[in-house]
């Protein structure tokens, strides 16, 4: 007697449900590896002494660490540091990509497809090249900018890397290099503006800076709250250019330690991984605080055609 091989088939909804696993999957195990475990990793760090040269000496140390943190000097004027350049940085980050965005976006404008990738190419290239080009641009002596302002104002310009005052300015002017994406992002908002709004305006005799505050800002609110978000985070996040342009060290006197370098030194030049976990999840919580308190005001400021979700 010969018996029958059952095939074992799926249905199209099983098929589909078992390749969305697989692909959901990757990430899943993406996640683990290189986000859930690490962070849980640095937490249980943060309560011991570890020093990866010493792992035998590691012991628990309980609340010291995050008490040590409200009494370090460098984590205060490192905060201190990173609040005023977040204070300067991240409001212009979102003026003058909009700025740009809204010149773009003119009628009046000719070859716009021209400047809209001229603007956005710069966001292509790599950080460590563009601070390179901006160490030539803001030189003191020879940069393109003091040379502007010696020929319009016929005043020498700031030494932007050596002066103490000057130095956020200038790595607030550098971050100008990156906003490509964010200008691209506010244009997109821009052009999904229907145009009915902007002809119902101008037949009641609005004019273009009521037009601009009392339609086109209000539309496009929804990218801006996105782009402030990104632009927050990145702001406590900030620390290639500031550890180039302070050769690793802070300089000028300190001004350029943001909290993530101090972070970055403590971990993993002084080795004290135990302390730079902890300063690294209060970073978290800081940075988490300000987003919720972001996204909670968003209901007073934020227009969604549809309604907020």
């Amino acid at each position: 007697m010969v018996g029958k091989t059952k095939r074992w088939k799926l249905g199209l909804a099983q098929r589909e449900e078992l390749w969305g696993f697989a692909f959901v999957g990757l990430w899943i195990i993406g996640f683990f590896l290189w986000t859930a475990i690490p962070m849980t990793a640095s937490l249980v760090f943060s309560f011991t002494n570890l020093n990866p040269i010493h792992p035998d000496q590691t012991r628990f140390v309980g609340l010291a660490n995050y008490m040590l943190l409200f009494n370090d000097l460098q984590v205060r004027d490192a905060t201190w540091i990173t609040l005023r350049f977040a204070l300067i940085s991240v409001p212009l980050s979102i003026v003058v990509p909009l700025a740009i965005a809204v010149l773009v976006n003119s009628k009046y404008l000719i070859g716009k497809n021209i400047f809209r990738t001229l603007f956005y190419m710069p966001y292509l290239i790599p950080v460590v090249v563009g601070v390179m080009v901006w160490q030539g641009i803001l030189n003191s002596e020879s940069g393109w900018l003091n040379r502007i302002i010696e020929a319009i104002f016929g005043i020498k310009g700031p030494r932007w890397f050596q002066d103490e005052f000057w130095v956020l300015p200038a790595l607030t002017i550098m971050g100008f290099w990156g906003i490509g994406n964010t200008m691209l992002t506010l244009l997109a908002g821009l052009q999904n503006v229907p145009t009915e709004m902007y002809e119902a305006a101008e037949v009641d005799g609005a004019g273009p800076v009521y037009t601009f505050f009392r339609i086109t800002l209000p539309m496009i609110s929804p990218v801006i709250f996105y782009n402030l978000t990104i632009a927050l985070i990145c702001a406590f996040q900030y620390f290639t250019q500031a550890y180039i342009i302070g050769n690793g060290r802070g300089d000028p006197n300190g001004q350029t330690t943001f909290y993530n370098i101090y972070l970055y030194k403590t971990a993993f030049a002084f080795q004290d991984m135990g302390y730079g976990s902890t300063l690294a999840w209060a970073m978290f919580i800081v940075v988490l605080i300000l987003t919720v308190i972001l996204f909670k005001t968003q209901s007073r400021w934020v227009y969604y055609g549809g309604g907020e979700d």
